[in-house]
């Protein structure tokens, strides 16, 4: 039976080994509540990956490899990011609360390693809420560029809290709309698209000729392949926000596997397609291909595309539509820190404080904090809005990618652990279905896309960006270490792995 009240809560998380390692007691009607239906996660877990890596950057990485470059570097991140999402997917059905990664990391890999994970998480997405701000400024100068870009991002950052301030079904409402948009852009774009290929729009057919200029398909060999496959890998982050929003799902174990089965293949659909695309109608030499940050709204694949197909206010379509892409990722990503650091909290892993919600059930102390770094936006004013979105995305960008292996590690022991329990494959609400192939090939894609982050920095010497490149690795094993060095924390024995789900949804599995 299934939970319809919004006022149904969740249980406070478990202890992850024992009363010394895991979370103190904590009052019972600090709980969120579960306020996200089934097409809030449907729309959540597509949208997410849907951004301005697909509808600006995804030029650049034509350019960079070609048409058949750019296109396999797509295909193989996202079978990566299949099996990421299989891992996730396994135990969010069986563990659905708002902890997620970091919950999971403490359960079954050690106290340390799920501190590391969290706290890295909220860094990642409470910096990418403030360069999100700062691309909101460069998108706006297009309609107003009278208008200071640190307006823009105080009035957004103002918008985004207040929604997410409202409840989990506000935000899930938001989400749900913000990226419909989104995905309408995508479909209309495939649409014309293959209109133009076949010349029922358009000057002509296009058909396969850009696909027929020999080593050039795959411009600059395995080396550009590399290259796209760290901005490709980029592009999809955001997915596992479904891992987050299960915390607050009316029906996780039956909505989040739903939702895990279908964004595979939807993504897939509209990145391949996407490329596909562009690389039929635009030469991969086309320079303005190249322009791939905010301000090239003009350059952008998708406004060449609809501007061929007879579309005359292509720039400001696909503007606003980009607005609405980023909009979404600010949105998401305040939703998703504010709940991790909720969760850390409850865990005795940050200030209680930060753990208490309001009678809407959300945790406004955790809301305010996150929305406090998201004034970094406001370095627009002072060093310039290109910069600064440059090097606050710089610093977050490899954020996701360790999560994305402490996803893998944590699936792992999980299965392990399940096992060695008494327990069969039969009884998880999800199964993964590539187990162990899966998360072992995906934390060892994870590596490679980690270590290759800015390999031409490395390689020129440049300090200052390697640096901003790669600050996340040892910030992340900083907080590992220090954790462990303080509190003695060791791995999880695989029989003593907490296991169980939160009340309310064993409950209604009974």
């Amino acid at each position: 039976m299934s939970n319809q009240s919004g006022d149904t809560k969740t249980e406070a998380l478990k202890p992850a080994v024992s009363a010394t390692h895991g979370p103190q007691p904590v009052e019972a009607d600090n709980e969120l509540k579960r306020g996200l239906k089934s097409r809030h996660l449907q729309m959540i877990a597509i949208g997410g990956a849907i951004g301005t890596g697909l509808f600006v950057a995804s030029g650049g990485t034509i350019a960079q490899a070609g048409p058949g470059g750019a296109l396999l570097a797509y295909i193989l991140v996202g079978l990566m990011v299949f099996l990421l999402m299989q891992s996730l997917g396994e135990m969010s059905a069986k563990i659905p609360v708002a902890g997620s990664f970091q919950t999971y990391a403490t359960r079954f890999v050690s106290p340390s390693f799920g501190f590391a994970v969290g706290w890295n998480y909220w860094f990642n997405w409470a910096i990418t809420v403030a360069a999100e701000l700062v691309a909101a400024g460069i998108i706006m100068d297009f309609w107003f560029p009278g208008v200071p870009g640190w307006v823009w991002a105080g009035g957004f950052l103002l918008l985004l809290t207040g929604v997410n301030a409202l409840s989990a079904k506000a935000f899930g409402e938001s989400e749900f709309w913000l990226s419909s948009i989104k995905v309408v852009a995508v479909i209309l774009f495939l649409i014309a698209g293959v209109l133009m290929i076949f010349g029922i729009l358009g000057d002509g057919p296009s058909g396969m000729t850009n696909w027929q200029t020999g080593e050039d398909v795959f411009h600059g060999g395995w080396v550009s392949i590399i290259s796209v496959f760290m901005i490709a890998g980029f592009s999809f982050q955001d997915t596992e926000l479904v891992g987050v929003a299960a915390g607050e799902a009316q029906n996780p174990r039956r909505e989040v596997p739903r939702a895990i089965r279908s964004v595979f293949w939807r993504i897939m659909i509209f990145y391949v397609g996407a490329i596909f695309v562009i690389g039929c109608l635009i030469p991969f030499t086309d320079p303005s291909l190249l322009s791939s940050g905010e301000a090239d709204i003009a350059a952008s694949p998708f406004t060449l595309v609809f501007e061929r197909a007879g579309i005359a206010f292509a720039a400001a379509l696909m503007n606003a539509v980009i607005l609405t892409a980023i909009l979404s990722a600010g949105n998401s990503g305040l939703y998703a820190s504010t709940r991790m650091l909720y969760a850390m909290a409850r865990d005795g892993k940050a200030p209680k404080i930060f753990g208490r919600v309001n009678s809407r059930g959300v945790p406004m102390a955790a809301l305010l904090a996150t929305s406090g770094v998201g004034l970094f936006g406001f370095l627009s004013a002072i060093v310039g809005q290109g910069a600064a979105y440059a090097w606050l995305l710089n610093v977050s960008g490899l954020s996701g990618f360790i999560v994305w292996a402490g996803i893998a590690v944590s699936h792992y022991r999980f299965r392990r652990g399940f096992l060695a329990q008494g327990n069969t494959v039969d009884d998880l609400p999800y199964k993964a279905s590539f187990f162990p192939i899966g998360p072992a090939l995906a934390f060892a894609v994870l590596i490679l896309v980690i270590a290759g982050q800015n390999y031409e920095a490395v390689l020129a010497g440049r300090g200052v960006e390697v640096l901003s490149s790669y600050i996340g690795i040892p910030i992340f094993l900083g907080l590992w270490i220090v954790h462990r060095f303080v509190t003695k924390s060791k791995v999880v024995p695989l029989l003593e792995m907490n296991l169980s789900g939160p009340s309310d949804v064993e409950e209604d599995a009974v």
